[in-house]
């Protein structure tokens, strides 16, 4: 018997195992200032601006202000502003909401992403073969609603249900919103359900611990892969390979 044959149910996250983004920060924060007429800001201060501001409002406004009934714009605002500010460019705020606004519409667009080239093949493979499949990230609403439908990835075609943390205000690694996933696909059995991800902290460990079944992807060699094959994870370069791992007959023991 092949590993498919026993699930009725996969669920994948998206950053890293779908979709991938193109660029560095720098890039759509440059053109967003120079859009308005300001010189372009130093990437790597952006880069660390960014990245402790982001950090800073996922601990205080986690899964972007779900809690506090905070919008999303409005999450994003203060979280932009934040960034430039920890990188040394505190504009008026005149000019800041037009650098945002930009912003703000290139990550809430197809434009920062490429979706890799096994990702549509395999979603609508899993469907051809009678899985549910489901979306399970650590991302805001425009990603059901805007980002990936541009990508050709469309609810009903590549993917049945989405779990989404900030729509529904629980973020991997909580184990709870691998059973909302559950619960979406017709409250299927954790064994007869399989997460794939590209993270063993968020993805694999909250899965097993509610008893599904779970894959690691990676696709960019990263230093960790090592040592999560060494923690007995399945680690597959990409979908192509996780589809022949699936399909793939087990073999029983002689006698059995």
């Amino acid at each position: 018997m092949s590993i498919l044959s026993k699930l009725r149910c996969i669920t994948i996250d998206v950053t890293g195992t779908l979709i991938a983004y193109k660029g560095e920060l720098g890039d759509y924060y440059c053109m967003a200032a120079k859009s308005v007429g300001l010189p372009c800001p130093d990437y790597k201060r952006m880069h660390e601006g960014f990245k402790n501001a982001y950090s800073e409002m996922a601990k205080q406004y986690p899964c972007f202000g779900h809690a506090a009934k905070m919008p999303n714009i409005v999450w994003w605002r203060t979280c932009v502003k934040d960034s430039f500010i920890k990188a040394g460019y505190d504009y008026d705020d005149e000019t800041f909401e037009k650098v945002f606004k930009r912003i703000y519409a290139s990550f809430g667009s197809s434009a920062p992403y490429s979706v890799f080239p096994d990702s549509q093949p395999f979603l609508r493979w899993a469907r051809q073969n009678n899985l549910i499949v489901g979306i399970v990230s650590n991302a805001e609403y425009r990603y059901q609603d805007v980002i990936l439908p541009a990508l050709g990835l469309n609810k009903g075609s590549e993917w049945d249900f989405g779990v989404f943390s900030g729509i529904e205000g629980i973020e991997k690694p909580d184990p709870r919103i691998y059973e909302i996933a559950l619960e979406r696909a017709g409250n299927v059995a954790p064994e007869e359900a399989l997460h794939i991800g590209d993270s063993m902290r968020k993805d694999y460990m909250p899965a097993r611990s509610i008893g599904m079944q779970a894959l690691l992807l990676d696709r960019f060699k990263t230093a960790d892969a090592e040592n999560w094959r060494k923690a007995g994870a399945p680690v597959l370069p990409d979908l192509v390979a996780a589809r022949a791992w699936l399909t793939k007959e087990e073999k029983v023991a002689a006698g059995q």
